[in-house]
């Protein structure tokens, strides 16, 4: 369905000056609202197979917007959900899809790769922020709307069940399940470790492109995309944080094998965490953190791999072959990482000294 519909149930007899599609996400779909009055909002529409309990990721959307509301952080904005007349605040269209309109944070921009060591540590700093912020909620206050997010085993359960569709004249296909096996016995590497691990309010998503900055400035001024919101371990946000903003290709470079870690990126990411939420991380913490980083890599790279050879049904693509194309990235900063493992080790145990 087009959004003029949902956008007459939360805006009903609104003039829409502008509607345009906004952002690069994987999962929903975003439009960027402008109206009469010189107002802009968002509109979202829920990824049913991704998010088959929109109600859930509602709830903790509200719990977690409320409570940013009431909290004093300054410099930094979060989005709020938005109603309809009648108080509303979900749209569900004759074809059962979830629609929601949020706030927009004027004056800002994202960034789907990061360009300096600066960058990296205003985003550590914000990252930490939010722990911070959300630190005095109990986590099982949160619906967990994703039963099995970053839960490695699982995935890789999920991939054994389609790994007969490797075409072994593909030489990425074999790179990959080669990597796979490979790594194998690292999956349950945080689930083995879960009871020495800090368990709290996670974001559950928090790449480069989920942290807006100032228009202008190198700043970050708020993290955006809740609907991964639940209770996790802190190193399940601390190692995809680290995987996507210290990869400084990106995750759309063109030739997969040249991604590396960035050791100067993690190194300031983890300082501006350090100095904002450093309290919060247990010593099993510290000490997993940077085989957590290769380990959500591998993870990511794996669920891009088995949606490749499900037929592309879970992150939306643009061409055939993305999702592999994203596999193989994943896969070449896990060995990155692997490889300086030694090295990034000691600058954190030089930021923790």
């Amino acid at each position: 369905m087009e959004p003029s519909r949902a956008l007459e149930f939360f805006l009903p007899g609104a003039t829409i000056r502008e509607l345009a599609p906004l952002g690069q996400g994987n999962i929903n779909d975003t439009w960027r609202v402008g109206l009469a009055d010189g107002r802009r909002l968002v509109l979202q529409r829920l990824h049913p197979q991704v998010f088959p309990q929109p109600e859930a990721v509602m709830a903790n959307m509200r719990l977690i917007t409320r409570h940013l509301s009431r909290t004093s952080a300054p410099g930094i904005r979060f989005f709020r959900l938005l109603t309809n007349p009648e108080g509303r605040e979900r749209f569900v269209d004759p074809a059962g899809q979830s629609w929601r309109l949020l706030t927009y944070i004027d004056n800002s921009r994202t960034l789907d790769r990061l360009e300096s060591p600066l960058q990296a540590e205003e985003i550590g700093g914000l990252l930490g922020r939010f722990h911070q912020l959300t630190a005095d909620l109990d986590p099982d206050v949160l619906v967990d709307p994703l039963s099995d997010f970053h839960i490695t085993p699982r995935y890789l359960e999920q991939y054994d069940a389609v790994r007969d569709k490797i075409r072994q004249e593909e030489a990425a296909e074999v790179f990959c399940s080669r990597s796979i096996e490979e790594l194998r016995p690292e999956a349950p590497l945080l689930e083995r470790n879960r009871s020495r691990l800090s368990r709290r309010v996670i974001h559950g998503d928090p790449k480069a492109a989920n942290f807006l900055f100032a228009a202008s400035e190198q700043r970050a001024i708020s993290l955006i995309d809740f609907d991964t919101v639940k209770p996790g371990l802190l190193l399940h946000d601390l190692g995809d944080c680290l995987r996507s903003c210290c990869n400084p290709g990106g995750e759309g470079v063109a030739n997969p094998a040249a991604t590396r870690f960035d050791p100067d990126y993690f190194q300031a990411l983890m300082r501006g965490y350090l100095r904002q939420a450093g309290q919060l991380l247990a010593p099993a913490d510290r000490e997993l953190l940077v085989a957590a980083a290769g380990l959500i890599a591998f993870e990511l790279g794996l669920r891009f791999f088995t949606d490749h050879l499900a037929g592309d049904r879970y992150f939306k693509v643009d061409r055939p072959g993305q999702n592999l194309h994203r596999a193989l990235v994943q896969f070449h900063l896990n060995r990155s990482i692997r490889a300086q493992q030694g090295e990034l080790e000691r600058r954190l145990a030089a930021l923790l000294a």
